[in-house]
């Protein structure tokens, strides 16, 4: 099968290039390839459903750029599509003395990045979420919730009807470049020629950079973000999203409450050590990620350099006491019987090889072929605005970011 551009990856990063792609050029023939049944399979359907505001992220970054452009676009986008979702913003709530310079900081980092932010006292903030137990905290309206399956599927839809072919099952096995095109061979031997080839391959990014023939300067390091479900008689009774105030020199966030569009809140995730890329549980290992991530020196690097808050996250994974300790920092009132399974998330996080997380999207290319290296959160809420930079590339138009 012969395309002008192939996309790899049916997640939401890829559809929303493949979408972006022909409302663009809709004379372009392009075709998607996903290895699963369906979309949205991994990281795209085991997110937390939250439209970030851009808290966050460095000033001047593609993950704030995009992000504060991705968090306006999703919006209308759903608007324009009806697909529902909430703006009920987010409290972020210090619990700790030392907590209250960093959350000075992060909400100087707000205002840099053109975000609202309201500070609360204690009261003020109890007055916004009941029951909720911190310091002090503060308020950014903009942020959001929503179903980030249903978007997906939506622009699978609106890429489908502008002619766009989505073929499942295809798991890519061979990339060949040459100057004129590339071919693609697929575990099933089926042979896909195109003159451009597009990967947003999350949790396998690494893996098909290396099948072009590139060097990946990182390795994809698979950590499981775990999740419970409160109880139903918490059904509706978060106002807002409730995040912890995170420790500046450590690069997750911290357990955090997230009412769902379904009426129910999740708490979590965690952040600790897959023993798979597709490891949702801690029964699902495979040898050969294992091999790939043990073998990689700058891991254990990254490890040792954060080797407390590694443990506190295996705590927090194996005993539900330990999780629920965090959580009552927040709310005492919840009790070990609120906590409920859930389906836990992989995250996709390129270390780079002096053991750094990569804490930006990154993106290679050859001539003939551009990887989407390392998209995790924010990915999904910048996905419009990754998309249309991926088309930018491809079309050699000159973008605001290099």
């Amino acid at each position: 099968m012969n395309y002008d551009v192939i996309i790899i990856g049916a997640g939401i990063v890829g559809l929303a290039t493949a979408y972006q792609l022909l409302n663009r050029d809709p004379t372009l023939k392009v075709g998607v390839l996903e290895k699963e049944n369906k979309p949205a399979f991994h990281q795209t359907g085991r997110n937390s459903g939250v439209i970030h505001a851009g808290v966050y992220y460095k000033p001047g970054s593609l993950k704030a750029k995009f992000c504060l452009e991705g968090c306006r676009a999703i919006k209308d986008f759903c608007q324009q599509h009806l697909i529902s979702y909430q703006a009920i913003g987010k409290i972020i709530a210090a619990v700790k003395p030392q907590e209250l310079s960093w959350m000075a900081d992060l909400a100087d980092r707000c205002r840099q990045n053109g975000l609202t932010v309201e500070m609360l006292t204690r009261e003020e903030a109890r007055q916004l979420q009941p029951g909720l137990e911190c310091l002090s905290a503060f308020f950014v309206k903009e942020t959001g919730i929503v179903d980030y399956q249903q978007i997906c599927h939506k622009y699978a839809e609106l890429f489908q009807e502008m002619g766009g072919h989505i073929v499942y099952g295809e798991s890519v096995v061979l990339i060949r470049e040459t100057a004129q095109s590339v071919m693609v061979k697929t575990k099933n031997q089926s042979t896909y020629q195109a003159k451009f080839l597009i990967t947003c391959a999350g949790l396998h990014s690494d893996r098909l950079v290396k099948l072009s023939g590139l060097k990946p300067d990182f390795k994809i390091i698979p950590f499981r973000g775990e999740y419970y479900k409160l109880s139903p008689r918490y059904n509706h009774y978060f106002r807002h999203t409730i995040y912890p105030v995170p420790n500046p020199k450590l690069p997750f966030l911290g357990v955090h409450f997230t009412p769902q569009m379904a009426g129910f809140t999740t708490v979590g995730p965690n952040a600790v050590l897959a023993l798979a890329r597709e490891g949702y549980r801690w029964r699902d290992v495979n040898l050969k990620d294992c091999i790939e991530s043990v073998t990689f020196m700058p891991m254990w690097k990254m490890l040792a350099r954060h080797l407390g808050p590694t443990w506190h996250e295996i705590f927090g994974s194996v005993s539900k006491n330990f999780y629920l300790k965090q959580i009552k920092e927040f709310f005492p009132q919840i009790e070990k019987s609120d906590l409920q399974s859930h389906p836990a998330g992989v995250r996709a996080q390129a270390v780079d090889r002096q053991g750094n997380l990569v804490n930006d999207f990154l993106f290679m290319r050859t001539e003939g072929v551009l990887h989407t290296c390392n998209a995790p959160s924010p990915a999904a809420t910048s996905s419009l605005p990754i998309g249309r930079h991926i088309v930018d590339l491809l079309l050699n138009v000159p973008s605001e970011v290099q």
